[in-house]
């Protein structure tokens, strides 16, 4: 067909070297179905400085363009055949101590960021039909505003073990749900759920043809698991390799393939044309969802009411092989379960309506795992170029130094009634747009410019950061007055990542005189924020980066300190107002918000010293008609302790904040701990950062129990013993439960009960003298 337009959402994007050039192909989704545009004899380009002789064995075609560096230097543009070719001419340059610009952009990246295509776009040419998608070959491609209808494919594994022997597999859609299952000779009888299709195989290549032929039958654009790459899909590509097949998960008879982390805290990616891969854990964290585990039992149960039908994480291993052996009905009612928690937990949390605003607004793939960096260049750099600039590479290091974190206040330790909490919305985006931090800015200060920190000076018309925020903050103003929370959320992790990305080196812009224009402004605003609220008689407390602590003093009442706080807060943005255009001509961005209202606050001290904490703190909330406790840094929200810790700390602090007695409680916690009533509740779960292997020196306890286990996984359940840490599946001792007292419960209730004048100790002590 001649000339057929329509409007389809980026799913996946590759490039390679072909022989006629660079070969771009992008997948993705449109009304019509799946489409594959493939874009020939592409160019690979990066950018020199004028007038410097590249010698006879770079081969390229050099051309003059209107383009400086941010330095005010001309360059010329490079264009390569392939992208080999100029990445072995980036090599032979720098060896002569020759700088090349913006030389480490992907051909794909570069074709979509030009064109200032996110993931919407529009394509326009004649294609060829084929039984499920259509292909375009050298359309015209360009923006678009498009949200798709993706469809989803959950799946799951269940292996031997160590072997990673297959024994089945699960996927569950629109289609409903399917399990592909490995025959066992040791079954005696089997019976399933008929909602549930099944096809049972008698040897793995049959079962794996069968599961990838319902792949490309159901032709989903997108596969959703839980740890769903480092598991489930390298253990199908390693079962592939060993038996000789291909890795068939890609869409139009192409092939998968997982590439390896390129460094020791990389991810493995996976590279699956036309379909995405969104792993539960990685899309939460990409979220900001914060869960002291984010093992799938765990977040199902907090997410959902609901857990996975095997909830011993210590004996799962051995129940599968079990079921598998004899009870295979369960073993599939078990591995369709985990596919539908993952769905159900996807769907709670508006996961794909999230990666689907991330990647619209960002341009990065919607199944790109961080990516900040990636991000801010997707963004600036277009609108760079059409400022007539060009950017330096990301190993172009040409600053050094580091830049300060936020502003952290000295606490006033104590058990204080009546705390308001005063937030700054979004500080460090508004500072970027009130005081124009921005490279560009930087680079262009003239004489009335504005003065940052660090020799900083930024100019007040030419930028593009300030420019950007602006839109962003009306976008995410319209998405919350819509209700869009997915699109709210997408936006406020954009803004708020502009100052991390210009404080990492890994940031071409990277300067320590930009983060120390926005850190150091935000240390400014507090300190005076501070100086402000006190001229007007109240006491601060705390501060922490964007926020203050205020104490209002017992005697009033819950609405009268909301309507203070809103009255303080409203007051200090007209006054910073005032006070930013008198002193600097500046128009501004800052407002303040009343956030939260603490009954009674509690800010601990140091252990060992009377200095107050900083981050740690508890307080009484009143939501609705309850009292809920609030808890930020302390133990009790800290997966490295252990339960019986976590509930006693958030019932000790209860009591004491609800005034209600708790010496008993001290007294009948230990004595159940030291009569084994609490055994299931000491046990750590902590990371294992290394391999255990590579503990040699200092061996902290956890990888002392690893040492000691039998089995190997990064998570390391262990319990304190009379012979030090063993892990729960090898624990010959008896437990030391002295430690326990001593190491968890007096630490986890000491800092208030100190305010009470006594401690977990005393009270002990106290019920020991009256025998």
């Amino acid at each position: 067909m001649q000339g057929h337009t329509e409007l389809a959402f980026l799913i996946t994007r590759q490039w390679r070297d072909a022989p006629g050039g660079v070969e771009l192909v992008f997948w993705a989704r449109a009304d019509s179905g799946p489409i594959r545009v493939q874009l020939d004899r592409r160019q690979a380009v990066c950018f020199i400085e004028r007038g410097v002789p590249l010698g006879p064995s770079v081969l390229c075609r050099r051309r003059e363009l209107e383009l400086r560096t941010l330095d005010g230097k001309p360059v010329d543009g490079l264009y390569f055949r392939k992208r080999s070719d100029l990445v072995e001419a980036r090599k032979r340059l720098a060896a002569d101590g020759i700088r090349v610009y913006e030389s480490d952009i992907k051909p794909s990246e570069r074709h979509l960021m030009e064109r200032f295509i996110a993931a919407g776009m529009q394509v326009t040419g004649a294609f060829e039909q084929h039984e499920r998608y259509r292909s375009y070959r050298n359309p015209t491609v360009g923006r678009a505003e498009y949200r798709p209808s993706l469809s989803v494919l959950s799946i799951d594994i269940e292996t031997s073990g160590y072997e990673e022997r297959l024994y089945s597999i699960a996927a569950t859609g629109r289609e409903g749900a399917r399990v592909f299952l490995l025959r066992s000779p040791t079954w005696k009888r089997f019976g399933h759920d008929e909602s549930v299709e099944l096809s049972v195989h008698s040897d793995e290549t049959s079962l794996l043809e069968s599961f990838f032929s319902h792949v490309q039958k159901v032709d989903p654009d997108v596969l959703i698991g839980w740890n769903v790459i480092d598991y489930d899909l390298r253990v199908l590509q390693k079962v592939c390799q060993r038996l000789g097949l291909g890795f068939g998960l890609g869409r139009g008879g192409e092939r998968a393939a997982l590439l390896e982390p390129s460094s020791p805290t990389g991810k493995r990616v996976a590279r699956i044309p036309g379909r995405a891969v969104l792993d539960g854990i990685d899309t939460l964290r990409t979220a900001t969802w914060a869960f002291e585990d984010f093992g799938l039992e765990f977040v199902a149960r907090k997410l959902l009411g609901r857990g996975k039908l095997i909830d011993n994480e210590e004996h799962r291993l051995r129940e599968i092989r079990r079921m598998y052996l004899e009870e295979p009905e369960a073993l599939v009612r078990y591995n369709v379960e985990d596919c539908r928690l993952v769905e159900e937990i996807f769907a709670r949390t508006r996961l794909m309506d999230f990666a689907v605003e991330r990647a619209r607004l960002t341009g990065l793939a919607i199944d790109r795992v961080g990516g900040s960096v990636a991000a801010f260049d997707n963004l600036y750099l277009p609108r760079l170029h059409r400022r007539g600039r060009v950017a330096r590479d990301v190993e172009d290091r040409s600053q050094d130094g580091d830049s300060p974190g936020g502003y952290v206040m000295s606490s006033r330790p104590g058990l204080f009634d009546n705390v308001i909490v005063l937030d700054f919305k979004s500080l460090y985006p508004s500072i970027i747009r009130t005081f124009r931090v921005d490279p560009l800015g930087l680079a262009e200060a003239g004489d009335d410019a504005i003065e940052g920190f660090r020799g900083a000076r930024f100019s007040r018309d030419r930028h593009i950061l300030p420019g950007l925020i602006a839109e962003l903050w009306e976008e995410r103003d319209k998405a919350k007055h819509s209700g869009n929370e997915a699109l709210s959320r997408a936006i406020k992790i954009i803004m708020n990542s502009f100052y991390g990305v210009l404080g990492t080196h890994g940031c071409r812009f990277f300067d320590p005189k930009l983060a120390a224009s926005i850190t150091l402004r935000g240390h400014e605003i507090i300190t005076k924020s501070r100086e402000w609220i006190e001229e007007d008689g109240h006491e601060v407390v705390y501060g922490d980066t964007d926020s203050l602590f205020v104490h209002l003093g017992a005697g009033l009442g819950e609405p009268e300190c909301r309507a203070l706080g809103v009255k303080l807060a409203k007051n200090l943005t007209a006054r910073w107002s005032t006070h930013l255009r008198e002193r600097f001509a500046l128009e501004s961005y800052l407002e303040l918000q009343f956030e939260t209202h603490y009954l009674r606050f509690f800010m601990p001290t140091i252990r060992g010293s009377e200095q107050g904490s900083k981050k740690r703190y508890a307080g009484l909330v009143k939501r609705g008609a309850a009292l809920e406790l609030s808890f930020t840094g302390l133990e009790s929200v800290r997966s490295d302790w252990t339960p019986l810790a976590r509930e006693f700390q958030r019932e000790v602090f209860r009591r004491v904040l609800m005034e209600e007695p708790f010496e008993e409680y001290v007294r009948s916690t230990a004595d159940e701990l030291f009569a084994g009533k609490r055994d299931r509740d000491l046990v750590y779960r902590k990371r294992l950062r290394r391999r255990v292997e590579d503990y040699q020196k200092n061996v902290p306890p956890h990888a002392q129990a690893a040492k000691k286990s039998s089995r190997r996984a990064r998570w390391i359940r262990y319990v304190m013993t009379t012979n030090g840490p063993e892990p729960i599946d090898n624990q010959p001792s008896p437990l030391d439960y002295q430690h326990y007292l001593d190491r968890q419960l007096a630490p986890a209730a000491d800092a208030i009960l100190q305010i009470e004048g006594t401690s977990v100790a005393r009270i002990l002590d106290a019920q020991l003298k009256l025998f």
